[in-house]
């Protein structure tokens, strides 16, 4: 455990921002699954109105740092990617 009143500060700090990073991490993921899950059941409007959703958070995360600028790139390309293939295959059938 900290000992000076400076250490004990920082540890606060850095436990709320790890909490609050976490979280933001987490909300990506979900609307990461949920987004592909509706192209999935084929409620486009839904899977469209999510994937905008989920690309804003991920450029949000980026640019607060909560994920590297690059890793946020990565994972849109990827959502991207995904999406269209899942998009594909749900109205080709």
């Amino acid at each position: 455990m900290p000992n000076t009143p400076s250490a004990i500060k920082r540890l606060k700090q850095s436990t709320k921002r790890r909490m609050h990073n976490r979280i933001a991490k987490k909300i990506i993921k979900t609307y990461t699954k949920r987004t592909l899950a509706a192209v999935a059941s084929r409620e486009f409007e839904k899977a469209e109105a999510d994937f905008r959703t989920t690309v804003a958070k991920i450029d949000k995360a980026g640019a607060r740092r909560v994920l590297h600028p690059n890793t946020a790139s990565r994972r849109k390309a990827k959502l991207t990617r995904d999406y269209n293939a899942a998009l594909a295959k749900a109205k080709s059938q």
